[in-house]
């Protein structure tokens, strides 16, 4: 059994230590808001927060994240409130098909946590998430938007 501590919540999962974090939130936990798309760390659509850091969890052994604080797409608003990335998004109409969305959310929640006033080449150097639909000047906004929040 490995314990993991999953939007403040304790799960434990009854797994083998190298499986990929992001079967275990979407299978054995139950959260299917972080999404797989490319499964070699490519993409960011699974991204998740491990102890406040982005992390690609589909190439994240589960063993590697016991005892640290994992955040999924789930756990990132208060309660009824949305974080702010999550308002921006909405606000700047970014998502189109969605898919790669909760990905890109987190990565830029956990850069916004390092640099609240990011520049475009900050953004550029961390947020490498793809998005086939092409909405990176809408992500560019959002994310700019959310700083001044």
């Amino acid at each position: 059994m490995i314990q993991l501590n999953i939007n403040g919540r304790s799960q434990q999962v009854d797994v083998e230590p190298d499986t990929p974090l992001l079967w275990v939130i979407r299978e054995q936990v139950g959260l299917t808001g972080t999404k797989y798309a490319c499964g070699v760390a490519e993409c960011g659509a699974c991204t998740v927060h491990v102890d406040g850091a982005a992390v690609r969890s589909c190439a994240m052994p589960v063993s590697a994240a016991a005892g640290k604080r994992i955040t999924t797409i789930e756990g990132l608003a208060s309660g009824n409130v949305l974080h702010k990335v999550q308002k921006a998004w909405l606000d700047y109409e970014v998502p189109q098909c969605g898919y790669c969305q909760a990905g890109m959310i987190m990565a830029v929640a956990a850069l916004l946590r390092q640099k609240p006033r990011p520049t475009d080449a900050d953004i550029d150097a961390t947020i490498t998430n793809i998005c086939r639909c092409g909405t990176f000047q809408q992500v560019r906004e959002a994310i700019h938007a959310a700083a001044k929040a």
